[in-house]
């Protein structure tokens, strides 16, 4: 479980330009989400491989993201207030399906649900939220491809904060080296993590997730 990195030109020819597309770094094994936090919160998460303490509740949402620019994009590149840590959390494939499997669209999907009332019977019985929103490239500006987010709660958060992480890392000090890049508009010197586009083992759930 080592953070791989490759310039972002690189990357951004091999990878769709537009549909759902989950990216990530990952291994045969394990995927990479990201969340942003404050300094007390990323402390004790990288200090004790989990996430918890005094500055972190487990009562209210928390929302990972797989893709790392999406997560640049909404932290700001770790300048956002009460983001400005980044940490990279390494979790099995298999979690990351079970997380997958449980979600449930933050908004009516005519096409994924058979009416209004069973979206809203789903929202009760499962904790986790799902949705696609444009991805951004460096500079934050919308791209055609769609980016995943997903909010977890309740009990499927413990399990993911206490249970399903593998390894965290805090990546700050990477992403403000990288931001100093995109700040200079010398985009051909950025670095960002190597991903690729993941496919879950499961039809039902690619179908439900709309990606192929």
């Amino acid at each position: 479980m080592t953070f791989q990195t490759i310039n972002y030109l690189e990357q951004n020819e091999n990878i769709p330009k537009n549909g759902q597309i989950i990216l990530g770094q990952q291994t045969d094994e394990f995927i990479v989400v990201y969340q942003a936090y404050n300094k007390q919160i990323a402390e004790y998460a990288t200090s004790n491989q989990k996430l918890g303490g005094n500055h972190f509740s487990y009562n209210r949402m928390s929302w990972i993201k797989p893709n790392f620019l999406w997560m640049m994009y909404r932290c700001g590149w770790a300048e956002k207030e009460n983001q400005e840590n980044v940490i990279a959390i390494w979790i099995k494939k298999s979690d990351f399906e079970t997380i997958l499997d449980n979600a449930v669209y933050s908004s009516f999907q005519e096409n994924i649900y058979q009416s209004r009332e069973q979206w809203q019977s789903e929202l009760e019985q499962n904790e986790v939220r799902l949705q696609w929103d444009p991805d951004h490239d460096p500079f934050g500006n919308k791209q055609e491809r769609r980016a995943i987010q997903l909010g977890l709660k309740g009990n499927i958060l413990k399990t993911f904060g206490e249970e399903m992480i593998q390894k965290i890392e805090n990546i700050t000090d990477f992403v403000k080296t990288q931001k100093q890049f995109v700040s200079k508009n010398e985009i051909e010197n950025l670095i960002v993590p190597t991903e690729k586009p993941y496919i879950t083992t499961n039809q039902i759930l690619n179908d439900k997730l709309g990606i192929k």
